[in-house]
């Protein structure tokens, strides 16, 4: 039985044109790009590739449709090399352009054509939640089903993952701390997944520590002290998503992607929503498994009871950015049942590697107690 596998090949740099040296960018190289992010730090390095831009083919998280118009462009370049450069939604839409043959978005993600690696792909994060630039999984939305879909295949791992804290300096507050508290989530369903082992776990751990200090010192010191921390969250999501590369994710994220593909909430915030809801439900549900090691986790960092850590936890993330309630974003209490029955038709991949496997009840009951 494998243990744990790490594909990517990891670099730090400070500046980007280090990283622009280091890879020797040319016209065979096919750059998609966050817009903000590459101008400001790309366009004045004069590179020489094809540049295209995320928010060419849409203003939301990435669609079917968005990726089909995306295949076109890149086969049109007949370009060797593939860079991705922004936050989950860019590598994920640009993980899609490495398989052999590829024509459309639907015949890969429903397995029409081999998933067969044909191209480099080299991953540059802008933010610090996804941590897309390491893991096998591409997320993206079906427009006719009205709900994220996942591919995960070791085909779609990035070869390289470049890691510069710079690209964050300009990511709105808002933004930063969401994609934080995904990156959170990544670590700490991880460390509770079935999957889960020694060796994911060591992730998982330094990857808590890093993201709940850096948001205590955020609170204690204000917005401005998280340019002081941009590389442990930048490193953090890293470790996350190697984490959960090898363990998974569960149900927050199952039961995460109706309220994305329905009413357009950014991945993060859709998890955000969830989070302490559904490990409460893991406790409730199984409170003498794994989930007892995270609950002490938790409670050496926030120096508080184990039995406290979701609540403290989650004033904590209140304080960092108030959670919304569900309606606000436009579900309603007909949703609810609608919402659960497409976890349970879409999402069977991720409830399979849940801490527990929740019940459509326990699903009905967590989505209400938000709306």
């Amino acid at each position: 039985m494998r243990l744990f596998r790490q594909k990517t090949e990891v670099h730090l740099f400070n500046r980007t044109a280090d990283f622009a040296r280091e890879i020797q960018i040319s016209s065979k190289d096919f750059i998609l790009a966050s817009r903000s992010a590459y101008e400001k730090y790309f366009l004045p390095l004069n590179l020489d590739a094809h540049v295209f831009y995320k928010s060419d083919y849409g203003k939301s998280e990435p669609t079917d449709l968005m990726v089909d118009a995306l295949i076109s462009d890149f086969i049109a370049t007949g370009c060797d090399r593939i860079i991705a450069i922004g936050g989950g939604s860019v590598i994920d839409m640009a993980k899609i352009l490495v398989v052999k043959d590829v024509t459309n978005a639907k015949d890969v993600f429903l397995r029409k054509i081999p998933i067969i690696k044909a191209h480099e792909l080299v991953a540059v994060p802008t933010t610090c939640g996804a941590g897309s630039e390491v893991s096998a999984v591409s997320i993206i939305s079906a427009t006719a089903r009205g709900t994220k879909v996942g591919l995960a295949d070791e085909a779609l791992i990035p070869d390289y993952a470049m890691l510069i804290p710079e690209l964050l300096t300009e990511m709105p507050y808002e933004v930063f701390v969401t994609s934080a508290i995904d990156a959170l989530i990544h670590a700490l369903e991880s460390y509770v997944c079935p999957k889960a082992n020694y060796y994911s776990d060591l992730f998982c751990v330094e990857s808590t520590r890093l993201i709940v200090n850096g948001f205590r010192r955020i609170i204690h010191e204000g917005e401005g002290v998280r340019q002081d921390l941009l590389q442990d969250f930048l490193l953090a999501s890293n470790m996350a998503g190697i984490a959960f590369s090898n363990a998974g994710t569960g149900a927050v994220h199952a039961m995460s992607y109706p309220l994305s593909g329905q009413y357009n909430v950014t991945h993060g915030e859709a998890c955000y929503q969830l989070f302490t809801s559904v490990f409460q439900e893991y406790h409730r549900v199984n409170p003498d498994g794994k989930i007892r090691r995270i609950e002490s986790l938790l409670a050496d960092i926030l120096q508080c009871d184990a039995g406290e850590v979701f609540f403290e936890l989650e004033e904590i993330l209140n304080q960092i950015v108030p959670r919304h309630k569900l309606r606000d974003y436009g579900m309603c209490e007909a949703d609810v049942e609608l919402f659960v029955d497409n976890v349970f038709e879409m999402q069977q991949r991720l409830l399979a590697q849940s801490y527990v496997m929740l019940s459509k009840e326990a699903m009905i009951r967590i989505y209400r107690s938000l709306l």
